[in-house]
């Protein structure tokens, strides 16, 4: 595909300078275990938050950190939208037989991010090792979804934020505070947040739907079917197809702002 031909070309740029990548990836690796060695703290001193143990909340960690690495890895193209739309440099976009989404997402990766993914992969697979719960085909079914789900929420935010640039010619930083906001406490259980925050991420921005919500329902968390914890994490990839939408009404109403 034409996406990967595009990636293949952006990632060879990005690993000419292989020693300085590998080091400000590891950096990016070590820095990132901070934040659940200060979740441990929490749970070392009072063992159960809202009914749920260390183990079972990496889980939720995991599956957060993991979409949100993934997605803000290969979406790093979006970042610097609004600079390309005050330079005037999405005219040539939009010259070239090629889709204006494509061409801006595969403009760059950031792969030094993987180095959350890979801490997000070691939390989740030692909260699955330690919980002693059976999970069979559905289970990792669920967990499956749950992680798509995830990528493509945080793949639509940073879309979205991107989007809002046709009509401000900036991006703005309400959205960048949804998304790590939504990261930051996407990370702990949802029961523990005032009723409109909860709201407001479950119908909203359905971060909740595609992480919370079906692996506390595994968990036994939560009282709602067992048929729903599948369903659920599709949520995300319904608000990704929205915000790709609302990039194609942007560009229709896109009028060039370059000098």
């Amino acid at each position: 595909m034409l996406y990967f031909k595009l990636l293949k070309v952006a990632l060879k740029s990005q690993m000419e300078h292989r020693a300085s990548f590998w080091m400000v990836t590891i950096a990016f690796f070590l820095s990132s275990f901070v934040e659940i060695f200060g979740i441990w703290i929490l749970f070392d001193r009072f063992k159960m938050i809202e009914g749920w143990s260390f183990a079972e909340l990496t889980l939720v960690y995991g599956t957060v950190h993991i979409g949100f690495s993934l997605a803000e890895t290969f979406a790093r193209g979006f970042d610097n939208f609004g600079t390309i739309i005050k330079q005037g440099e999405f005219d040539r976009i939009l010259l070239r037989p090629v889709g204006s989404l494509l061409q801006v997402a595969s403009s760059q990766i950031h792969l030094i991010k993987l180095g959350r993914l890979v801490q997000g992969l070691l939390v989740l697979f030692w909260g699955i090792s330690t919980l002693e719960i059976h999970m069979g085909i559905f289970q990792y079914s669920v967990l499956g979804l749950a992680l798509v789900g995830t990528t493509c929420l945080f793949y639509g935010l940073i879309i979205l934020n991107a989007t809002l640039a046709f009509w401000s010619t900036e991006t703005l930083e309400l959205v960048n505070m949804v998304t790590f906001g939504g990261v930051e406490s996407g990370q702990y259980p949802l029961s523990i947040y005032p009723g409109g925050f909860k709201l407001f991420f479950t119908l909203v921005v359905p971060l909740a739907c595609v992480a919370y919500y079906p692996l506390a329902t595994l968990l036994q968390h939560e009282t709602l079917p067992l048929w729903s914890a599948a369903l659920l994490p599709l949520s995300g990839i319904l608000f990704l197809i929205l915000c790709c939408l609302l990039w194609r009404l942007g560009v229709r109403h896109y009028s060039s702002t370059g000098s």
